[in-house]
């Protein structure tokens, strides 16, 4: 093993304790065990099931997008529809109930088209990028408490405007875009 390998290999967690506990944040405290045995008190990790994105594409190739109030940034945001994994729920389930749920709107099954790690360096977390083609309205939006969802609709070309335009900011949504429109509208 080189001196490059060494360094590169898992730290030990030596005990870890759940600082906050809640169905909204896990918050764990490690102590770990460096590969050169430095020891690190505090390290904090946040846990995640993950969460899905979907972009779902009607049979008018339009994009469906929900404007909500998001209260970590205390904005209205622009968004792809998205949501947390339930406890025993596969990504691609998700994709499809937030769909539902978010906007009403059922269509072909999802498709992944990535996945990706939220922040590594201090989450677990990680979210799936799906399409849903052939989109249309099927149900009755069925929102948590939380949420106050208006729906949007955008052809491809306007949703490339928005998202190069900065309507749509959040990191892990700009990401699930750009991944879209890789598929929806290639570059020749």
């Amino acid at each position: 093993m080189t001196d490059d390998d060494e360094r590169l290999r898992p730290w030990t967690i030596r005990e870890s304790v759940y600082r906050i506990d809640e169905p909204f944040l896990r918050l764990r405290s490690d102590r770990v065990e460096l590969p050169d045995g430095a020891i690190i008190e505090g390290y904090f990790v946040r846990e995640s099931r993950g969460f899905a994105v979907v972009a779902a594409l009607t049979p008018e190739r339009r994009i469906v997008l929900v404007r909500q109030y998001k209260h970590g940034i205390g904005q209205v945001t622009l968004e792809l529809p998205a949501g947390t994994i339930d406890p025993g729920e596969t990504p691609d389930a998700c994709a499809v109930r937030e769909l539902a749920e978010e906007t009403g709107y059922a269509g072909d099954p999802p498709r992944l088209l990535r996945s990706l790690y939220v922040d590594p360096t201090s989450s677990n977390g990680s979210f799936h990028v799906y399409l849903i083609e052939n989109a249309t309205p099927t149900f009755e939006q069925s929102l948590d408490p939380t949420e106050s969802i208006v729906i949007e609709t955008a052809t491809i070309a306007e949703f490339a405007a928005l998202l190069h335009d900065g309507a749509i900011a959040s990191g892990s949504q700009v990401a699930a875009a750009y991944i879209a429109l890789e598929i929806l509208a290639p570059r020749t």
